[in-house]
């Protein structure tokens, strides 16, 4: 039995009934399975779209050069995610056809986009390539980005100096230790608490092919903890110290991917075919980088996000900030706040922790006596 505490994203606890039916539905026996990490997954068509993997090295202008591509192309974007992380890029974009708005299912055409894009995705010093593989398989959007930067080792940290570099204070704190008479790992998880924190750490476990036996999470207060006991699917704990720091690398990556640095700006406007390549090109012109893009249209609006930085990843000057809303619509494109990480930092909290001292919540303390979770002591 699993026994999770929940509350809606203002707050409140869930009331409205179509949430909750719909939670339990997809927590059903006949809720549909994701697809396993082994499975290609590049462009593929879907009931309304079709869908578009990339990954690559990051750079300045990149995401510009991919829209103009696509509009070149007589793509139209309908949606997009996109994440950054230590140098590199992922991103799933949802595109259609700008004549007949049917998915494209053509299959030259899905090579001259696949063709295009990954010339345009090359780096000179990329050691790890660009990746626009082809298939038909359905996925997750955030689930496949985890997968997707997990395959492409955004968890190896550079070290070349070109890495992004986050405080201290403001990564997560990842402990890894083996409890030698019950057979498990025992993985602790210490950072600031945001939506979808629970999400990215057990799809990264699972990924990784670990199976999470038992749990807690408390998530009172700005900071979160989570302490989970761990065997790999063969049924052993993590048994080299090679096994461990890769662990805890990739769980470190999983938190941090989703949020990216820099200055968050909100377009609303009526939507037309090349809107997001004009936008992102009067980004790359006012020296902005784009270190994360959340993209969708409703009815005939545009409703995107975008996180700014400038081209050396430091914050935005207020001023090219103006010339930029001056130039795309002073009304169109607003400020908004800046990334969770970009905000003051957590106070700092003394010593190594474990299951022994989270104990603080209701919903550990009904863990705890349920049996699923057991005292260290």
């Amino acid at each position: 039995m699993d026994v999770f505490h929940v509350i809606d994203k203002d707050g409140n606890k869930v009331r409205d009934e179509q949430v909750i039916e719909y939670i339990q539905q997809s927590l059903g026996t006949n809720a549909c399975l994701l697809p396993s990490m082994r499975r290609s997954v590049g462009v593929k068509a879907a009931a309304e779209h079709t869908a578009i993997e990339l990954t690559a090295r990051d750079r300045p202008g990149l995401l510009s050069e991919v829209f103009a591509v696509l509009t070149d192309l007589n793509c139209n974007v309908v949606a997009a995610e996109v994440w950054t992380h230590n140098t590199r890029v992922a991103a799933v974009v949802y595109v259609t056809d700008e004549l007949t708005g049917a998915p494209i299912d053509d299959s030259e055409k899905l090579s001259m986009i696949k063709l295009q894009l990954c010339s345009v995705l090359k780096g000179d010093n990329d050691k790890r390539g660009a990746k626009t593989a082809v298939s038909m398989v359905i996925t997750h959007t955030e689930r496949r980005l985890h997968q997707m930067m997990f395959a492409d080792r955004d968890y190896e940290r550079a070290h070349n100096g070109s890495a992004e570099c986050r405080s201290d204070q403001l990564r997560p704190v990842v402990t890894l230790q083996n409890c030698v008479e019950k057979g498990y790992s025992v993985v602790n998880v210490k950072c600031k608490d945001r939506p979808k924190l629970l999400f990215d750490t057990v799809c990264t476990l699972t990924d990784m092919q670990y199976v999470v036996f038992h749990g807690t999470v408390d998530a009172e207060g700005p900071d979160a903890y989570q302490e989970y006991y761990i065997r790999h699917i063969d049924g052993c704990p993590v048994n080299s110290e090679a096994e461990r720091r890769r662990v805890i690398h990739c769980l470190e990556a999983a938190i941090e991917r989703r949020v990216p640095e820099g200055l968050r700006l909100e377009l609303c406007s009526g939507d037309r075919v090349g809107l997001l390549s004009d936008v992102t090109r009067i980004f790359r012109e006012n020296g902005l980088s784009v270190t994360g893009a959340e993209v969708s249209t409703r009815g005939d609006k545009a409703v995107n996000a975008f996180y700014v930085t400038d081209a050396a990843g430091n914050p935005v000057n207020a001023k090219t900030i103006e010339a930029v809303r001056s130039e795309i619509g002073q009304t169109i494109l607003e400020v908004k706040e800046s990334s969770i990480y970009s905000k003051s930092p957590p106070e700092e909290t003394g010593g190594k922790f474990s299951l022994g001292n989270l104990f603080r919540s209701s919903s550990e303390r009904f863990l705890y006596n349920l049996g699923f979770i057991k005292s260290p002591s």
